[in-house]
């Protein structure tokens, strides 16, 4: 789809297949990997082709952070080291703007970065050998970065995110499922099908109603109150039924047939 170097897009139907390609370095993120992504994900704003994106990575590893190699201007000075920091924590505030649902499918190493991927991702699924951590606080950074603080705390609570973020200690496939921070934990060999699956049930929904449904949560994690949150609920409902999406369904349901849910384009810029 694009000339990417240190990632893959592979289109599947209304999914996109995107990996981290760096497997010689663990897919440690870099400079180009994040104008890659944020690209990449810049894109998807204005696409309605891609319904549901899957994150994996190339190699024995998800990611392992950041590319330390190149992690020297971080420290050359708060100007410089602000818009290295912002290069990378915009890839996932993107992530989470992006209308699709992200699954991330995380294995060996997930790291740093690299756990702030599946983290800013929608739905996690991880293989067994798995290996998670906050990386950041055992060489001499803090704990909160790249949206951890904010993402970790919300998926297992203050008490559990305060342990990881402040120890670097890793957590496992085991744990995590027990925290309710993944949703399923598989053999290495089968992390692509479970992948596919999970995106192959999400592609069942309307496409409008998936999109309001991320969008929908993303928002009420941060409700201020129950008010808010079923104001926006209650929108999203009628915009879905008013476009004729909850007819089709109850059809669908009663004649034993998958749903056939219409969308639209677009308007291009020609009209």
């Amino acid at each position: 789809m694009h000339d990417y170097r240190t990632i893959t897009v592979q289109r599947e139907g209304a999914m996109d297949w995107l990996c981290l390609n760096r497997p010689d370095r663990l897919n440690t993120i870099t400079p180009l990997m994040c104008e890659e992504l944020r690209d990449y994900f810049d894109g998807l704003q204005r696409t309605l082709d891609t319904r549901v994106v899957v994150v994996h990575g190339a190699g024995r590893a998800f990611c392992a952070g950041y590319d330390l190699k190149e992690a020297g201007p971080v420290s050359s000075g708060p100007v410089m080291g602000m818009n290295v920091q912002r290069q990378v924590s915009e890839v996932f505030m993107r992530m989470r703007r992006c209308p699709q649902p992200i699954i991330c499918l995380a294995h060996g190493a997930t790291t740093g970065g690299g756990f702030a991927f599946a983290l800013a991702s929608d739905v996690r699924i991880v293989s067994r050998d798995v290996k998670m951590n906050v990386a950041m606080v055992k060489i001499g950074l803090t704990g909160c970065d790249v949206g951890i603080s904010y993402f970790l705390s919300r998926a297992v609570g203050q008490s559990i995110a305060a342990e990881l973020m402040m120890t670097g200690r890793f957590i496992g496939a085991e744990r995590a499922m027990a925290l309710g921070l993944v949703s399923e934990v598989v053999e290495a060999s089968a992390l692509m099908e479970a992948g596919r699956a999970m995106a192959e049930d999400m592609l069942k929904t309307s496409p409008m109603g998936l999109r309001l449904t991320k969008e929908g949560l993303r928002l009420a994690i941060d409700a201020p109150s129950l008010d808010m949150a079923i104001a926006l609920e209650d929108r999203g409902q009628i915009l879905c039924a008013s476009a004729g999406f909850f007819e089709e369904g109850i059809a669908a349901f009663k004649e034993g047939r998958p749903a056939d849910y219409a969308d639209a384009p677009y308007p291009s810029a020609a009209s």
